[in-house]
């Protein structure tokens, strides 16, 4: 076997909730790809780590695995086996860390959500500009009383399985985790408190009188202020490229997926699933746990 310098690593990933990365389907993954492989359990029935040379091919061994266990609800990630641990991690909010849009659940006060949510959808897409998208639907929230966000947070809010314990375990082997989001700082200091992010950065929304103004500060978070951060707090941190991880699911996070060393979707847009380094479609957020070759046992245990 070659060394860790040389090596890939592929890891197959499954939803903790259908643990169907069986000895068997392990077994069949590793004679697709025809070459020397060393396997790692990391969470039995749900996820482990064939390791290669490198000179197999990172796309090359990422197809061959899904060929030879093409229905099987799993999801593969590939990459160097010597960077794959991370030091900083930046996470989107919306359909990400929470499996909302706020806004969309702002509007619904209003009875505007599905007019709200189509403009959302495109921009996620990136079918539209980000920027004078939500423009466009904080106006449409004018009036609306600041208190509902509590309400909101309380009744409709969901974290995504998984992404405390991704954010405490990273964050417990010294890394930095901070939620940066186009959304509102209204919904991301709870959000990133209840996860249990180091810092959270996002738009503010203007309030008159205890009710939106129907404007958002300016200049707005979006797809570039993302990037920012990243490179901000990478260089910060004095990390090297492959020191870093983003995750996201809409056009406004492709430049951060982009720069980071590992850049992953998240139950995303087609768009943004292509273009990423690596893709979850199946898995919960520990996945992004296993993909740094965490075991079950060492992933912190959280109560949210």
């Amino acid at each position: 076997m070659a060394s860790s310098q040389e090596s890939l690593v592929a890891t197959l990933i499954a939803n903790p909730s259908q643990p169907v990365v069986t000895d068997d389907l392990v077994a069949m993954a590793a004679r697709a790809l025809g070459h020397e492989t060393e396997r790692t359990i990391l969470a039995r029935g749900i996820a482990a780590d064939l390791i290669l040379p490198a000179s197999a091919g990172a796309m090359a061994v990422e197809a061959d695995i899904r060929a030879a266990v093409e229905g099987q609800p799993i999801d593969i990630i590939v990459q160097p086996l010597a960077t794959r641990r991370k030091r900083l991690f930046l996470a989107d909010m919306d359909s990400t860390m929470i499996g909302q849009e706020c806004i969309d659940e702002l509007a619904d006060y209003v009875g505007l959500k599905r007019e709200v949510s189509e403009i959302t959808e495109r921009a996620m897409r990136g079918e539209i500009a980000f920027e004078p998208a939500l423009r466009e639907r904080v106006a449409l929230l004018k009036n609306l009383p600041v208190g509902v966000v509590d309400e909101i947070i309380e009744k409709r809010i969901t974290l995504t399985p998984g992404g405390p314990a991704l954010v405490r375990t990273i964050r417990a082997n010294d890394g930095y985790t901070c939620l940066v989001s186009g959304g509102f700082t209204l919904f991301t200091g709870p959000v990133a408190a209840m996860v249990g992010f180091n810092e959270h950065r996002s738009n503010h929304l203007i309030v008159e009188g205890e009710k939106l103004a129907g404007l958002v500060e300016e200049p707005i978070l979006g797809r570039e202020a993302k990037l920012a951060t990243l490179i901000e707090l990478r260089e910060h941190f004095k990390l090297a490229h492959h020191e870093t991880m983003a995750v996201g699911d809409g056009a406004n996070d492709l430049a951060m997926l982009g720069e980071a060393g590992l850049g992953v979707a998240f139950r995303a847009k087609p768009a943004v699933a292509a273009a990423a380094h690596a893709r979850i479609d199946h898995a919960d957020l520990t996945a992004l746990l296993y993909a740094q070759g965490y075991r079950a046992e060492e992933i912190v245990a959280t109560s949210v």
